[in-house]
Parts: structure tokens; C-alpha cells; sequence
């Protein structure tokens, strides 16, 4: 049972139309000027579930033995309800004091003014050795620091060894797309037609994005502009039209059927594109019949580029209107970086982003896996992306439904290349 102190409610929220956020004053308190005998209650939001939920419980328990002056109270919802809450919160004035965060919300939040700028307790209050500079950097926007990464994820490609064992096909030895598709065709003929090489990869905005970066370009630059034009997108889905006639990726309408389950997870597909951070869950889909998973890089668009990065799973943020930012701060700090976090938390938020908590994580075989695998991909990594421009998450959504239509062929790429930018332009707009 959760004390009252700490108590952790699932809530579930429903909203209309989305509000619009209004930015808050800061708080009060300078950097520095924590008083170990002034009683401060702090409130702490996350998205997650009921495991998480018992995570936080004993972290907020560690947190509020070493400083007992400060209470935590904490709420969690599902990932849609959490931002439904927050939207509502913002347009309020009233955000929690500390909150889980994801990527794709900092800009809009930190630009309408309702995050606290955490560069004043970066090296005090926040460590920042156990902490890449690189790592902090995903949390900075305009040269402001918003967020701290709990976590980190990169780019990769899941593989099913026993699913191939069973095919009789080796594992995907690397190369360039035409390579990969080349597998993929492979797999698919040796299984007879009954499991399939992969999904359509031009179906995920990230598989674009790698493609852009290994050529010099990005998705957005820091200016918010496309780093792209229509007909390198339409040159993008012509290469997964391609393939998809080719037969050796999963028809659409089968994932159709398959939903909420993935191909990959419902083993009927070899290979999955996608966050090393989502292992953990296709195990789970699999079950006992696949008790391994293999762990690969994405194809090479170009040999030498710096075209992953690592990514936050989550960020922690402070809210601008926070009473207690020192206290606030404190609490992030040690979210992050305490080793009692990489005890408890291990990898449940993602490969956990300090050194010193990643140090004493117990990590599991598959964690171990991810862990081996970041570190096989370090001549690829680069600079991550600018912060993702507010809207970002709208067109990612929109990205996949064009490329479900053109899994079924029921819209051309022309014209869904001219819906994206029509999209696209919208929200570039509403930026400006």
C-alpha cells in the first residue's frame, strides 16, 4: 500500500480541444539557498504504470530519508492522459513542481515559459560529472537548459534469432538499404511466405531521418526549417513502395489484424526498426517460445556518417512556477544521478543516462545487450537533433498514417507527399 505521504494515483483524464498553454513566472529561491529545516512538500508527476509506479514509490521513499524535510507527493497516468493533464495544468498556471518529460513537448514548453531554466543548478545542486556533455546537451533549447535526461535510447534494428534459426537464414550481416531489403526478400522466400524479412521501413519518419543525417541534412535545423524537400521524401517512399511490391515485407492489412500487437512481436516478421529501448517489450509479446532477441545496426546510407544519435527516453523538467526550485532541483538531481535511481529504476525509464546510476544498475541480460550495443554504435553517433520543433509529434503521427495508406495503396506517393508538406507548412506557420 502506497503511505499517504507518497501517494501515487492512477488518474484517468479526458480532454477536448487542446488548450493553450500560458506561460508562468519563476520561482523565488536562488540557486544554493536550500534549507535543510524548512518543511517543503514537492509534487512530482510521471507517466508509467503500476511497476513504475512502485519504483518511484521506493525512490521518493530513498530521496525523502536522505532529506526529510522535503514530502514528494506523486501522481502517474498513461502516456496520452499525462500531456492531457499537463495541457490542462499549463493553461492554469498550476504544472507539478517536478515532472517526468518526453523530447517531443520541451520546445513548447520551455518556449511558452513554462519551464524553469536549470542552468543556475547545473554542477551545484545538479551534478553534471556523472553526466556526458553530450547527454546534457539533449536537454538545452535556445542555449537554455530545460531538462535532464534520465535515460537515453538510440536507433537500431531487432532481430528474432530464433525465427531465423527456424527459417534457416543467418543473421542481418549489415550494409545499405537495398542489402536490408535483399535480407529481407531472403528471409521471406526461405519461410515459404508464412513469416515475413520485415515491416515497411519507410513507414517510420526516424528511418527518413537517419537517411538525412548520414547525407549532411536533418529533419528541422535549429531554425525549424525542413532540411529536405518534396522530392527527397517522394524519392523515401518510392524506395518502401518498392519493396512492399517486392513481397518481402508484412502486407499492411495483416498488421491490420495484428494490432495492438506488432509483427515483430507477434513473430511474424524477423526484424523491427526501432528504439533499442522497445527490447523489453516484444520479449514480452513473444514469450517463452523466443527467449532471445538480436541486436543490430540500421542499414548504412552512407559508410562513415554520424547518422544515430542517442536520444532521452525521458527527461526531468521543473515547472517555472515551482515555489521550492532548489528543493526541486534537488529531487531531479537525485532521480537522476543517485545510485540509489540505478538501483531501483535500472533500466525501467531506459539505459540509464548518469554513469553513476548506470553504474549501479543491475542490468539484466537484455539491458546488458542495449548497453553493448550503444557502445558497438559510437563511431555513428553524432550530435543529437535540434530539440523537435512543437508540433514535431503531429507530424510523426502524420508521417505513419501516409505511410499506412501506402502499405495499402490507397493513396500515391505524390500525393502523399503533397499531404505532408501541406501538413507540414501548417505547423511550420503556427511557429512562426
Amino acid at each position: 500500500m502506497f503511505s499517504k505521504k507518497r501517494a501515487i494515483t492512477g488518474i484517468a483524464v479526458a480532454t477536448g480541444a487542446a488548450l493553450a498553454l500560458a506561460g508562468c513566472a519563476g520561482g523565488s529561491e536562488p540557486a544554493g539557498t536550500l534549507d535543510p529545516d524548512e518543511e517543503v512538500t514537492l509534487t512530482l508527476a510521471f507517466w508509467g504504470n503500476d511497476v513504475r509506479a512502485e519504483m518511484y514509490n521506493e525512490a521518493i521513499a530513498a530521496f525523502e530519508e536522505e532529506y526529510p524535510n522535503i514530502t514528494v507527493n506523486s501522481t502517474f497516468l498513461d502516456f496520452p492522459s499525462f500531456w492531457e493533464r499537463r495541457q490542462t495544468e499549463a493553461a492554469g498556471g498550476n504544472l507539478p513542481d517536478v515532472m517526468q518529460f518526453d523530447y517531443s513537448y520541451l520546445r513548447q514548453y520551455s518556449e511558452n515559459g513554462l519551464l524553469l531554466d536549470l542552468d543556475p543548478y547545473l554542477g551545484n545542486v545538479i551534478e553534471t560529472d556523472p553526466l556526458p556533455q553530450n547527454i546534457l546537451d539533449i536537454g538545452v533549447v535556445g542555449g537554455t537548459t530545460y531538462g535532464i535526461a534520465t535515460s537515453t535510447n538510440a536507433w537500431g534494428m531487432y532481430t528474432n534469432p530464433t525465427l531465423l534459426a527456424e527459417v534457416g537464414v543467418e543473421e542481418f550481416a549489415g550494409g545499405t538499404w537495398d542489402d536490408y531489403a535483399a535480407w529481407m526478400a531472403e528471409v521471406t522466400e526461405a519461410s515459404g511466405g508464412e513469416v515475413w524479412g520485415g515491416s515497411d521501413y519507410a513507414g517510420r519518419i526516424q528511418n527518413f531521418e537517419i537517411q538525412l543525417r548520414a547525407e549532411g541534412s536533418a529533419l528541422f535545423t535549429e531554425d525549424g526549417e525542413p532540411g529536405f524537400d518534396e522530392a527527397r521524401l517522394a524519392e523515401f517512399w518510392e524506395d518502401g513502395q518498392e519493396v512492399i511490391a517486392s513481397g518481402a515485407v508484412i502486407p499492411a492489412q495483416r498488421l491490420e489484424e495484428l494490432f495492438p500487437t506488432s509483427g515483430f512481436g507477434a513473430a511474424l516478421t524477423a526484424s523491427e526498426l526501432t528504439w533499442d529501448n522497445f527490447g523489453a517489450g516484444y520479449l514480452g509479446e513473444l514469450g517463452e517460445g523466443y527467449p532471445e532477441l538480436g541486436l543490430v545496426a540500421p542499414p548504412i546510407t552512407v559508410e562513415g556518417a554520424q547518422d544515430l544519435y542517442l536520444k532521452p527516453s525521458m527527461l526531468h523538467s521543473i515547472s517555472a512556477n515551482t515555489d521550492h526550485p532548489e528543493a526541486a532541483a534537488t529531487l531531479v538531481n537525485f532521480l537522476v544521478n543517485s545510485p540509489q535511481s540505478g538501483e531501483i529504476f535500472g533500466t525501467n525509464r531506459g539505459l540509464p543516462a548518469s554513469e553513476t546510476a548506470l553504474a549501479a544498475a543491475e542490468l539484466d541480460p537484455l539491458s546488458q545487450q542495449i548497453a553493448d550495443y550503444e557502445a558497438s554504435i559510437q563511431d555513428r553517433l553524432g550530435d543529437a537533433p535540434p530539440v523537435p520543433i512543437v508540433g514535431y509529434g503531429t507530424l510523426e503521427e502524420e508521417f505513419r498514417l501516409l505511410g499506412q495508406e501506402l502499405g495499402f495503396g490507397t493513396i500515391s506517393v505524390e500525393d502523399a507527399v503533397d499531404r505532408f508538406f501541406t501538413e507540414m507548412n501548417v505547423t511550420l506557420s503556427d511557429n512562426s
